[in-house]
């Protein structure tokens, strides 16, 4: 499944990459609050992206779809690499942790960045069998950001 994802995301298949999401999924990057802590509440304190429904996501899609996100144009290709991934609750949810890395190669500076962390996803069944992320969140180990950072680049 997290396999899956980040091929949509390097693919730019916005609408299968949308579908593994719930109505009411949460969508979180928590900024470090200082070396060893993250931040704990998207509503209260700073993240680096925050969605509590994937409207927010598919807002975000549109934007990119639609030209109306000058920052993200032209598109950065992508490579996502997730390995690690370890089932952490196998209750009503399955809860999941990963490590990720994500090479960004932006076109219009020709500049490659690596972006790394961890990945938890909390997944549900579906009414057709298979799953569907209910929250993922990102924690970015190297959060020196030397530009732009979208949901594609994590």
């Amino acid at each position: 499944m997290l396999e899956h994802e980040a091929i949509l995301l390097d693919e730019r298949r916005w609408d299968e990459w949308l579908a593994l999401y719930t109505a009411d999924c949460e969508f979180w990057m928590p900024a470090w609050k200082s070396d060893g802590t993250l931040t704990a509440d998207p509503t209260r304190e700073l993240s680096h992206f925050y969605y509590g429904s994937r409207a927010g996501l598919e807002d975000r899609i549109y934007r990119i779809r639609s030209n109306r996100s000058p920052a993200s144009m032209p598109l950065p290709r992508t490579t996502h690499i997730v390995s690690g991934v370890r089932v952490l609750d196998a209750g009503d949810r399955l809860r999941l942790r990963a490590s990720w890395a994500c090479h960004v190669f932006f076109p219009r500076s020709e500049e490659s960045h690596a972006f790394f962390g961890l990945y938890e996803h909390d997944l549900v069944s579906s009414s057709s069998g298979g799953w569907l992320i209910a929250r993922k969140r990102i924690v970015l180990q190297n959060d020196y950001i030397p530009t732009m950072l979208d949901i594609f680049c994590v």
